[in-house]
């Protein structure tokens, strides 16, 4: 079992941008976060007095909401709608795709050999595309254009599994899919409606949903990170919230609420399955550790900052993580 109290910051830069993404570098070496200036920003993680370096090419025109490292090629996405593939070595644009989903794209993941990745967006639609040419595979969705009351809804997270084989996706009411990642096929379904908040008085409209997915190392089950019912809606007052499905059977086999108001942005499981790190916040961030079996929180430290996204290196031995105004570098003690 690996020990989630070993890990420390090593490594902090403050900015006045807003951080949305992160991503590793193949060595872990360089961390890559997508700002809200449009741009995509390159961190030697073993230098912390070097400056970011902004990679070179036209960029994004707006938020950058998704960024995934995919073999030695990085690709963003973002709120202009674009698709962006970049060189993860000399920082260079290769390609862009405009209008590569109808609406803001939310987020973008990687399968485990970096040969594609899969793209969700507030068009409802989640799609897949090889990377190396920029083609889009397949289109799918099963998640509604509306709310149940008739308010739009948004399509913000997704998540493969380590073999490849399933991809999660999952929106605003709490509806999360499940689909063969060969055939594009829907093969399950399961609701966490725990996470989404109607609000009839204040603001007259819906609130919530799922910001996170994960699957266990084995793809037996899938985590599923959001907030809980919001009481005071003017200051999105709700609790951090994870809910743990058995992908084959369908059943929702445990729920963990923090303490804190916030919001799961983030969760990555150990390799060995001993803990589940949920990331995310209201203002001053969180990072916490979860016992994914008994529901125990075994860690939690606050980071100055709502996180964003977080990216762990191979082996785990440490992760990047994208805040408000702020990265931050994490590395596990050997002793």
């Amino acid at each position: 079992m690996s020990d989630p109290k070993r890990y420390e910051r090593s490594f902090e830069k403050h900015a006045k941008e807003m951080f949305f993404c992160a991503a590793l570098s193949s060595d872990g070496a360089a961390g890559f976060a997508g700002a809200s200036d449009g741009k995509v920003y390159r961190f030697d993680l073993n230098d912390e007095k070097a400056e970011r370096v902004a990679l070179e090419g036209a960029g994004h025109s707006s938020y950058v909401t998704g960024l995934a490292r995919a073999g030695e090629s990085l690709v963003s996405v973002g709120y202009d709608k674009r698709l962006i593939v970049w060189d993860a070595k000399d920082g260079k644009q290769l390609r862009a795709i405009e209008g590569a989903h109808a609406n803001w794209i939310r987020g973008v993941v990687a399968f485990p050999d970096g040969s594609r990745v899969v793209t969700v967006a507030d068009d409802m639609q989640a799609a897949v595309w090889d990377v190396a040419s920029g083609e889009k595979l397949a289109t799918f969705t099963d998640h509604a254009p509306l709310t149940p009351t008739h308010y739009p809804s948004m399509l913000f997270a997704a998540a493969v599994s380590e073999d490849g084989k399933r991809i999660a996706t999952a929106d605003k009411v709490g509806h999360v899919a499940l689909w063969d990642a060969d055939s594009f096929s829907q093969v399950g379904e399961f609701e966490a409606p725990g996470m989404y908040t109607w609000d009839p008085k204040a603001r007259v409209h819906s609130i919530g949903g799922i910001r996170s997915l994960a699957f266990s190392p084995d793809g037996g089950k899938l985590a599923v990170g959001g907030i809980g019912k919001i009481e005071n809606v003017d200051n999105l007052a709700g609790k951090a919230r994870i809910e743990i499905f058995d992908v084959a059977g369908g059943s929702r086999l445990r729920e963990i609420q923090g303490e804190k108001d916030g919001v799961v942005t983030r969760l990555v499981w150990a390799d060995d399955a001993s803990w589940l790190f949920a990331a995310g916040g209201p203002g001053n961030g969180f990072l916490t550790f979860w016992n994914p079996e008994s529901g125990e929180r075994l860690r939690e430290e606050e980071v100055g900052g709502l996180v964003h996204d977080a990216e762990f290196a191979s082996g785990q031995e440490a992760f990047f993580l994208a805040a408000h105004e702020r990265v931050e570098y994490w590395k596990r003690k050997t002793a």
